[in-house]
Formats: structure tokens, sequence, C-alpha cells
């Protein structure tokens, strides 16, 4: 038996014997860089890529844009991001608006005193003629109840023809005349029966219950006071303005 151990044998030049304290080239990238993906730089990102691009401006979960801004997050004001200082829009139909000439966006200007007491004037003469008329031939005014049932007479003609008068146009004959008519203040319309009626009713009624003549100056001296819409009583029962027509 031979005893030769081949390992004993020196190695042939370049032999096929592999040396372990020399590592294998590496491959791809510049001499000496790592080639392991997890130590080695991210890629720049491409512009398909959601993740590496910034985010749209005015987005709410970016970049917001300066600060108060309509629409970004902080924003001074309400929560539409209008900032204080800003006039608020006009009014929404059925508020009343308290600036300018009218008492709402487009009404004309309120209606003058001189205007509305000389209308008053015209109105009472119209119906006090009607009323002389319808109540000679029947009354006898040699007595207190031929003057009592003429008063009610006439009470009664003034409410009527002040109802249907203001229930067509918001005008009676000295209003026309005077260039001013009876508005809603809602909205500037024309008043519909209920208020026309209401107006008449609480312009009349009060005279004839308990006050005589007296209601009238205590009504209108109301108005003159009255801010900002020159109210008197009876407008303030059937929620109406008197508002010139020119």
């Amino acid at each position: 038996m031979s005893t030769h151990d081949p390992s004993s044998d020196p190695a042939p030049e370049g032999g096929d014997k592999p040396s372990f304290d020399k590592q294998p080239p590496q491959s791809g990238g510049p001499q000496g860089a790592p080639s392991d993906p997890y130590g080695a730089p991210p890629p720049p990102p491409s512009a398909a890529d959601p993740y590496g691009t910034p985010p749209p401006s005015g987005s709410p979960y970016g970049a917001p844009g300066p600060y108060g801004a309509p629409g970004s997050y902080g924003a001074p004001g309400g929560y539409d991001g209008t900032p204080y200082g800003v006039p608020p829009p006009p009014p929404a139909p059925g508020v009343p608006y308290q600036a300018g000439a009218g008492p709402v966006p487009g009404m004309p200007p309120l209606g003058g005193w001189g205007a509305r007491i000389v209308a008053r004037l015209i109105d009472f003469l119209l119906v006090q003629a009607v009323a002389v008329v319808v109540v000679l031939p029947f009354a006898n005014l040699g007595d207190q109840n031929g003057w009592v049932g003429a008063a009610w007479l006439g009470y009664a003609l003034y409410l009527v023809y002040e109802g249907i008068m203001l229930s067509r146009d918001g005008q009676t004959f000295g209003k026309k005349l005077m260039k001013i008519r009876v508005a809603m203040l809602i909205d500037g319309s024309a008043p519909p029966s209920g208020a026309a009626w209401t107006r008449a009713a609480a312009f009349v009624l009060p005279a004839v219950i308990c006050c005589g003549g007296l209601w009238w100056p205590v009504d209108g001296l109301f108005g003159v006071f009255d801010k900002p819409y020159r109210q008197c009583l009876h407008d303030k029962a059937a929620k109406t303005v008197v508002v010139s027509t020119v």
C-alpha cells in the first residue's frame, strides 16, 4: 500500500484549487461599489410614480397655498373661507335688508313724510265726499243718531276703500298722485289681500273702537320716530313699508 499524501503535492501554476483569501470580481457599478441592493441609494422617482412627486398646489393634504386662502385649512372667517373684514353676501330672500336707499336690494327709497300726509288727506277727502253723497238721502243729520250713523258709514267706507285699493297694487288714489306705494317689507312686492286688509283695519278700527280721531296722530307719530323703515303702527301690524315710485 502507498503512503503518498496528495495534499502535500505543490499546487500547479494557476491551479484548479480555489483560494479562499480572494474575492470573486464584483459585477455592476463602479469599482468598489457594493452590489447589495439594500445598501444602494434608491433610484430617482419617475414622473409616473405618485409617491415620488410633490402634491399638487392647493391640495388640502399637501401645500394648501397661502394661509387664509379660501378652501384651505385654518382659513380665517366662516366655513366658506371668507376672511374677516370682507362684506357679507347679499341676504337671502325673506331677510330684510337694512342698508342702502331702500329696505331691500332693488327697492326704491322710502316715501317722504310730506307725500304720505298729502296722500292721506286726498284719500280722506275722497272717501268723505262719497260718504256724503251716500248718507244725505237717507240720514237725518238733525239729531245725534244721524251723525253717529254717518260717522260709522264713513269709517266703513274708508276701511273697504283702503283694503280693496291696496290689494290691487299697493296704491290708493292719493298714493298714486303722490308717487308712493305700500310694499311688503320682506321683499318689496305689492301687499297680498291679507296684508292689505290688515293694514286697513289697523288704521281704521282702533279709531272706531276706542280712540276716535286721537288714534291717527299717535299712529303717525310712531312712524316718525321708527328706525330704519319709518313704519307706522298699521305698517307694523301688516309688515309693510311705504316707498317711492320715482
